[in-house]
This record gives structure tokens, sequence and C-alpha cells, in this order.
């Protein structure tokens, strides 16, 4: 609880009641219209029609739209693009949801809460940066959002390149809500997956006070998985147009090659026999009984058992693929060639969430002085699951090095008591003491698909915020916890293949049924425990007011200060900060903290208004701002683990300062062609990297590479994503313009445009693995001792560290349309009004600059091929229609609100660069000429267009109010202050009363809410997108036709 003094000048209103549209307080034949606050700006206006473009959605619209929960609200948003985290990140979704406007990626778009910012999340890999996770904010908490579709870094500092989302909590509310939702996906052709949310929501206060408290539970029941769509059933999506995604590693397989069809598979009798521990020649080959593969009896080459079964399947017929598959009756071959992950992964993993709220707001000293104070706690679970860990990189290294010794799966000692040859093809020199060498086998496929089954990424995260609003103090922290099982640990596993006792050894020759022994599983799995914590605390103080007057109008001012803290932590398991995990990602623990000092000034100079202007300027207004912030940040070092070398402390500082200029003007007074307001801007925007990006530790992937100077060129090698301590911030040069008009001759339409240009520089990207390694770049490229004379040695490992390399232009347009049509209008009576709204974004260009000294070139309309760090897809055009009936005033049909919604995205390219081959990443389709040319053009797609189609209905009882009775006891309503004579205050109470209903039935329905409503009527798929799980998560859902009812009562 924090208290704020108010300064003579006038202070800058509550966040919590800004942005909507001022209302006018008339009394007598006087009008006041308050003025309030609009996001995107710190001076209250008391227009209707800001100079920014700024959407406004109060809970009813969001409900309007056939939003259920943050994961709704990102994807259904037409700003919204690719590439972001929702709840339909199936497996690599961390549990957050986080705003993605324009398609810039989170990092791009700035999120308050009440006009202030808050923690991040916790759990980021080093090198990466995140965002806010919208949903550890609650609906019910919410009073409205604001979203400014323009860069404002001028006003609120860094991140604000693409937008501002402005959350603004409940913080008046008068009585008693209880609530209660629940929906299922089990009447389209989706298995059985419920969501329920209840909440209570409780408030009192008088005119000085307010004290509001919220308590909301949400859960994803079972979850939804791959198998249950068709879509997604089967990671074979060559039949869509797309790869064979299924993937290598199944027990039972021994390869010479990249894929297993290259090698060998235990014979099908053995390959699907019985389950169990292991069974010498009934479920595993007999030990030691040939030399080889080639000739042992328990293995055949996979392609010989059914020649026609990779890679087709019945009835491929499209111009997509190299020739007509037909001939056998598997899809692919079935699990025999591939493992086919789909059949145990979710599409939308099960989670929950629990959220408390606290609100206080008191007036003292004639309201010169505020004691105001928040709390807020949010618990959110999400249930990751994946496919049981493949058994790669090698835990076996080449000697001197961190480097696998056998480069595409792994290598088992030919000591070892399962291992069915008698004669290595290798051996690792020097393993021993004495110096002898250790025979293996290699090229070893194995994965824990019956000793672990599906393994979990088990996030949970614990979100506190304390806040005041005007001059004071905020607290926000975020925890993360993320349990990881099913682990593989290197120690662990070539102890258990080095070991000659059947009963503890490690058997990687099982089939695709059986299972290790118990003594061998706990040696080789693992659990991992990761955690981090985000906080960040803020002081702060604004003031604002009026310099002096023009003949237009008072000159506004506002003027801030501002200190941030953020600390950023983050604790990895010991086996993984030592590289010694296969499975989950190996990285390094971080340490982060940076201090951000900030002063920003704006002012309104009103050049003519309404009360004085002249033919051509019936109002026009410009707003300038500026906003200089002062950067120091400091890292931990990094201590030297495996082949990744020592890292120091480091410390880096910055500055920026960035100005803003808004222009609003209203060419003629609305009497003559109704309002018609133009409104533009000049932005500069900068964002400051994140802590996470900016830690010199690392985070470990294993890479496929093609070394230029050995021959044969492909192999793995280990990779590091490394955050970098020298970085500095992204710089956008922005400008939008546009029109907002309500004609005179149509009541109750309005329409606005507004074309936005967003230049964007030195944003951070990694330079690519190969591009590293094709450049021999120094310091970055690791390499083992060499085996070939006259050859260098094979890399072990390449370092990509992050770096202000890219450029990037996007532009486009926004659109809205409302039309309200009121039937009293026609003379006839109240028939109820028709609302109907269109709100779109057309995507006019979009081009990407690698390098600083490579030219740009357009991916508007594209998915963008994977690593690229700027964004994801871009269709060229998404938008929302919808139409709403509203029942007549005092009827029984005024609580009638019904209605529907569509949800349109057009069509766009599909990853074709991956698709086709193509090396030239500006000509996806055909590559360029000569040997630049694409290797599969006839691959190249397009991702179709997806409309979807939502209803919603609701009912509100108004039952028509009882007559109050005076009784004995206290009142509803809180009471009023008033001032006596001796200029003591003096709370005075109404008089107690009652209110009577005729029947028990009435008094419960009365201020009673029912919604029924069902997303995705027609149960639509959502178009195939090759590389992405079969389609793009970050803008469609799978989860098809889903039903809903809410019923919400007011006391």
């Amino acid at each position: 609880m924090l208290i704020a003094p108010k300064l003579p000048a006038q202070v800058i209103a509550p966040a919590a009641i800004a942005s909507p549209p001022p209302a006018q307080v008339t009394t007598g034949a006087t009008a006041e219209v308050a003025r309030v606050i609009v996001t995107g700006s710190n001076i209250p206006t008391a227009e209707e029609t800001s100079p920014n473009p700024v959407d406004t959605y109060r809970p009813a619209d969001i409900e309007k739209l056939g939003i259920r929960n943050a994961t709704d609200l990102t994807t259904f948003l037409p700003q919204e693009a690719g590439g972001t985290k929702n709840l339909n990140a199936r497996t690599g979704g961390d549990g957050t949801v986080q705003f993605n406007l324009r398609g810039l990626l989170s990092k791009e778009t700035l999120v308050l809460v009440d006009g202030k910012r808050v923690a991040l999340g916790s759990l980021n890999a080093v090198g990466f940066s995140g965002g806010v996770d919208i949903n550890l904010l609650p609906f019910p908490m919410i009073d409205h959002v604001d979203i400014l579709k323009d860069g404002a870094s001028a006003v609120y500092g860094s991140d604000a390149i693409a937008g501002v989302v402005n959350f603004f909590l409940v913080h008046k509310f008068r009585g008693l809500e209880i609530g209660g939702s629940y929906g299922n996906t089990n009447l389209g052709a989706s298995n059985d997956m419920g969501e329920w949310e209840a909440w209570i929501k409780a408030g009192t206060g008088d005119d000085k006070t307010d004290i509001v408290v919220i308590a909301d539970f949400w859960e994803r029941t079972g979850g939804l998985f791959s198998r249950d769509r068709d879509l997604t059933a089967n990671a074979f999506y060559i039949p869509w147009g797309g790869f064979d995604d299924r993937e290598f590693g199944v027990p039972g397989g021994s390869v010479a090659g990249l894929r297993s069809f290259f090698g060998f598979r235990l014979r099908p009798s053995m390959f699907f026999g019985p389950g169990g521990k292991p069974l010498l020649g009934l479920n595993t080959p007999l030990p030691h009984s040939a030399p080889n593969a080639q000739t042992s009896p328990f293995y055949k080459i996979d392609v010989v058992v059914n020649p026609n079964a990779y890679p087709g399947a019945p009835g491929i017929h499209n111009p997509r693929v190299q020739f007509d598959q037909t001939g056998t009756k598997y899809r692919g071959g079935g699990d025999y060639f591939f493992y086919n992950f789909a059949a145990v992964t979710p599409e939308l993993p099960p989670a929950d969430r629990q959220a408390f709220y606290g609100s206080f707001t008191r007036d003292l000293c004639d309201k010169y002085l505020t004691v105001f104070g928040d709390f807020k706690y949010v618990r959110s679970f999400f249930d990751s699951s994946a496919a049981a860990v493949p058994i790669i990189p090698d835990p076996f290294k080449v000697p001197g090095t961190n480097g696998p010794f056998s480069p595409r799966a792994f290598s088992v000692p030919l000591q070892n008591p399962f291992n069915p040859f008698t004669v290595a093809d290798a051996t690792i020199p020097g393993f021993f003491p004495d110096g002898s060498g250790l025979p293996v086998n290699t090229g070893v496929q194995f994965r824990g698909v019956n000793d672990t089954g599906t393994r979990h990424e088990k996030f949970t995260y614990h979100d506190y915020l304390f806040e005041n609003w005007e001059a004071g103090f905020r607290y926000s922290r975020n925890e993360g916890q993320h349990l990881s099982t099913g682990a593989v640990s290197e120690p662990g596993l070539r102890e258990a293949l080095l070991d000659t006792d059947p009963a503890t050894a490690f058997d990687p020759f099982l089939n695709s049924n059986a299972h290790n022994t118990k003594a061998a599983r706990a040696r080789v799995y693992v659990n991992l425990h990761n955690s981090g914590e985000y906080e960040l605390p803020i002081a702060y103080a604004t003031v604002n007011g009026d310099l002096f007057t023009l003949p237009a109008g008072p000159i506004s001012f506002a003027l801030g200060g501002e200190y941030d803290a953020p600390r950023w932590t983050l604790d990895r398991d010991p086996l993984s900060t030592t590289f010694q995990l296969i499975g989950p990602t190996n990285g390094g623990s971080a340490r982060v903290n940076r201090d951000v000092w900030s002063i920003y000034q704006e002012v309104r100079v009103p050049f003519t208004s309404p009360t004085w202007n002249f033919p051509g300027f019936y109002s026009f207004e410009v707003d300038c701002a500026e906003r200089e912030e002062w950067y120091s940040q400091n890292t931990s070092a990094v201590l030297p683990s495996a082949s990744f070398p020592f890292q120091p402390a480091a410390h880096s500082q910055y500055n920026a300062q960035k100005p803003k200029v808004s222009v609003r003007w209203q060419l003629l007074d609305p009497k003559w062609i109704g309002a018609l307001t133009l409104r533009g801007s000049y932005t500069e925007a900068f964002h400051a990297p994140a802590l996470s990006e900016i830690s010199p530790a690392s985070t470990e992937v294993p890479i496929g590479i093609r070394d230029p100077l050995l021959n044969p060129p492909f192999y793995g090698a280990e990779g590091h994503f490394l955050g970098n301590p020298n970085l500095q911030p992204e710089v956008a040069y922005e400008w939008s313009y546009g029109a907002v008009y309500s004609p005179k001759w149509i009541k109750g339409l309005t329409l606005s445009t507004d074309w936005w240009h967003i230049d964007m520089r030195s944003i951070t990207s990694f330079l690519g693995f190969q591009f590293i390694v094709n450049n021999d770049i120094p310091g970055l490229v690791f390499r083992g001792p060499s085996t070939v004379p006259d050859q260098p040695g094979r890399i072990v490992l390449v370092i990509d560290p992050n770096k202000n390399l890219t450029g990037a232009v996007f532009e486009g347009l926004d659109y809205e349309a409302i039309y309200a049509l009121d039937s009293s209008i026609f003379g006839h009576g109240d028939f109820g009004r028709l609302t109907a709204t269109i709100n779109g974004t057309w995507l006019s260009r979009a081009e990407l600059q690698i390098t600083p000294d490579t030219k740009r070139f357009g991916i508007a309309g594209e998915v963008i091929p994977p690593g690229f760090s700027l964004t994801g897809s871009l269709p060229w055009s998404r938008a929302n229609f919808s139409l709403f009936y509203d029942g007549p005033a005092d009827t029984w049909l005024q609580g009638l609100d019904i209605g529907a919604v569509v949800h349109y995205t057009g069509q766009y390219e599909d990853d074709n660069v991956t698709l086709t081959g193509s090396p030239k990443v500006n000509m996806p389709r055909t590559g360029g000429p000569g040997a630049n040319a694409a290797s599969f053009p006839f691959r190249a797609r397009k991702v179709s267009a997806w409309t979807t189609l939502d209803l919603i209905a609701n009912y509100t009882f108004n039952l028509p109010p009882p007559t109050p009775v005076n009784v004995p006891g206290f009142a509803k309503d809180g009471g009023k202050n008033v001032k006596m004579n001796d200029g003591k205050e003096k709370n005075v109470m109404p008089v107690s009363t009652a209110e009577y209903h005729p029947c028990i039935w009435g008094a419960w329905l009365n201020n009673t809410t029912i919604s029924l409503g069902m997303q995705n009527v027609f149960d639509e798929d959502p178009p195939f997108a090759a590389g992405s799980g079969g389609y793009d998560a970050s803008l469609a859902t799978i989860k098809g036709r889903f039903w809903y009812v809410q019923l919400k009562k007011r006391f």
C-alpha cells in the first residue's frame, strides 16, 4: 500500500479509468466533459478520437469476438501475426501466451498493466527474448484492454515498436458477482477436452473509497491429442504436400546412413514381437551372434521388406510429389520405417491457473492525497508432453573433444552383453587409462518408447504484482519451475552401455514393444529441475496540467521520471549446465541485472478548437513527446564446460533518446458532413536487448553441418546459441496516418483507416551455424584433433552469438467499420438494434535484410524459414466480421444479445525455401538461375485461407425492481462523505432498506446472465502448413467445434 500526493497541477487520472470515450456530465445548463488518459499519451484528453490509433476492448467486446481465453485473444485479433507463443503450442510450448503485433515477435510489443511494465517470463532460454505472459491476467480481473497500433517509445520507453497492449485491471466494483463457464470439443471431430472457469468478484466503497477482491480458477482438462484429428494424427505429411516428419531413432534399428531407410531393421517378426524385459532371441537379438547387421539373421534392410512402402501411400497424386506413389497398404510404411510421434503427443496440453487479486483506493485531504495499493497472485501450470527421448548425440566422444564419436546415432561397446555383433566397426582410441581403445559398433538407434513412455515438460509459474498508480512504487515478480521427465543422462548411459552384467546393463537393441530392466532404466533416465526468477521493481512519478491558455484552449503538459531495476536469474539442473543431457536442451545458468533511469516529457498545443477556429481547421492540435533513458547492466561469468570456453562477466552501458510527434485535425464542423478526423504521427522507437539476450551463457542444440574442408562433409556437431553482453538497442523509425469518419447522413456508422510504416534497424539476430562454418569465423568454430594427414579435425562445436545484424521494413493498412442500426429511427417503435462490425489488417509490404551488406527482399504473405529470429508467418490479410442483435428496451427482450462472428485469415505462401530446397531465400519457389535453382520446385505450395464461424447468445434477466422498504440494519450501498459547517467530514449513510421479491426464483434470476456459444460451428480443420506440425498454431487452433455455456449472477 502506498501514499501518493496529488499535486496542485492536474494529476494524472487513475489509469484504471482511462480510455473509454469521454462522458458528458450535465448539471443544469452547463456541461463538463471528463478528461481521461488514453494509451499512447500521458496527457488527459476530452476528445473522442485520439491522435493515436487505439482499439479498446471491454469484456463484453471480447466475448462478442468469441474469445474465451488469452490464446484466443492472440489468435483472433487481426493485428496479430505468426510466430508467437500460446497454449496451442504443442511440444516446445512453455505455458505462456505472448502478444506478437505485426509479426515482429513478442519482444517488439510492449505489454503494460495499468499503464506500467510488469515482469517478463522467467524461463526464457539464454540468447533469446520473450514477452509478458498475458495468461496470468484472467479476464474477470480486466476492466478493458487498449491496443495502441503505433510505436510509443517516446511515452513508454523500450519495446514499444510494433505497438502497446495495455491491460487495465478492475479498481471499482459494487456488489457481488459469481460466475462460471464450461466448454468442450466433444460435439466435433475432436475427442473430449473440457475447459472450465469459475470466479467470484466482490467490491464495495463510497465516493472516497473503493475496495475490490477477485478470485479466478481455470482449467483445461485432459487435453486434445494429435491423434484426435486427421490433419495431425500422423507426422507423415507427404499426402498433404509436406515432408515425412516422423522421426528415426526407434527401437530395433541399426543404421549405416543418415536415415533409417538406408540401413537395417530387426526383421518384422521380431520388431513387432513380445514386450516386457529383454528376452534373448524373442524381442532382442541373440548376443554376439553375427559379425555385423549384414550377416545377422535378425536384421533386414527395411526397404527390402516392403520396397513400395516408402515414401508412398495409396493414391498420392498431386503436383507436389515427383512421381505418383501407389502400391502399398501402409501409410509411409508405418512405424516399421519411422516413429510416428504424433500418436502420443498432445496438440492442446492440459493446463490450469489460479488467480487472486485485491485493490484498495482511498482519497484523503479533499482528494489532494490518495492512498492506494493493489496485489495480484497467479499460479499457472502447463504440461507439454513430448515423444520419448531419442539417444542422440552419442554419449561417447571423440577423444579430447565433446564431439560425438558416432556422428548420426550412438556407439555401443562390443562388451555390452546385449550387443548382437562379434566384430566392432570402430575403436575409440585411448579410452582406458592404460591407453587402449574401446571397440564399439557405431550408428545404433534407440528411443525410450517403452522405457519412459511419453516424456513431460511441466511448467509452473508464480506471478506476483504489488502496485500503485501515479506516484510511487510497483514490484512484480515472475517465478518459473520447469520439471522435465524422461531425460537421458550421458554419464549414466555410458556406464550402463559399458556394463557387462545383463541384469543392470542397458540394451539398445530391443524391439518396439520391449523395455529395459528397472536397474538399467534407473541409471540412464533422470528427471531435471530448472528454475527462473524475473523481478521488476519500479519507482516513478508523473504530473500533468496546463501551462497557459491560448485562444483555442490550454497548452497541456506531462512530465515524469522512472527508475526500473529488472533482475533475471536462471538456475539450470547441474547435468544441463555441464552439457551432459540427451533430450532436453542443455544450457548455462545466468544472472543478469539492469538499472534504467528515464525522464519523459510531453506537450500538447491546440492551434484551433471548436471554440476558436477558421475554415479548414475546425480543430487542430499537435502533441510532442520525448523520452530519455540511460541503461547500465551487469552479467555473471560463465565457467568452462565440455567444449564451451570460459566467458567472463561483463558490464555495458548505453542510452536512448526518442521523440514522437502526433497530429489530430478536424477540417470541418461536424454539423456539415459529420465528424471527420485526420490523424498522423512520426515516431522513433527502440528495443533494449532483453536480459536473457545479453547473458554470456549459452543454449545448446545438436546440429547437422556441411563441412567444406572435409570429405564426407556431412556430420553432426554441437551448436551453442550465445547471448551477447555487447548488444545495442534495436531502433525503428515509424509513421502512420489515418482518418476516422462518422457521416452525418448515416447515423450510427463509423469508419476508420490507418496506414502504418515501420523501418527497423540493428535487429538482434543469429548468424546461423552453417554460415559460420562456411566462413570459418575465428573464435566461433572449434575442431577436434586431426585423424587424417593434411586434413583438419572434425568440427565439434559451433558458437552462434546474437548480434545487431538484421533490418526490416513493414507497412500495411488497419481498417474498421462499425454500423449500429437503431430500429427506432424508422418511426415505427423500438424493435432493437443491429450492430455490424468489421475489423481487419492488410500487410502491404514486409522486407527483410539479413545482414547489413545484403539487399532487402520481400517476405510478406509467406512463412519465414526456421533460423530467422525476426518473425514467423505473415499472411497478407486477417479480419473479423460480426453481426449482433440487441433486444428493445423496456421489454422482455431487452436482455437479449445474439450474434455471429466470422474469423478470416487469407492464404499465404508456405515455407517454400525449405520445401523446394531453394538456396535463395528471396526466391523460395524456384531459386535462382543455374546452380542456385531450387531442387524441388514442384513442392512449392500455399497455406489455404481459413474461415470459421462462431455463434454467441446472451440473455440477462432484468426483472422490474421491487419497492424498497425501510428496515433497521446496514445499508447495501456505501455512504457519502459530507463536509460539515465546522470543516470536518462526516460519513452519511443512506437509509437501510430491504427489497421483497414476489417469489424466490425471481430474486435469483434477476441480474443473472446466461450465455451459450459455439466456436468453429462447421468444425473446420485449420489449413495444412508444412514444417509446423501440420498447421500454424500461432494463427489457428486444431480443437475444432467448441461449445460452451456460461452463467453469471450479480447481487
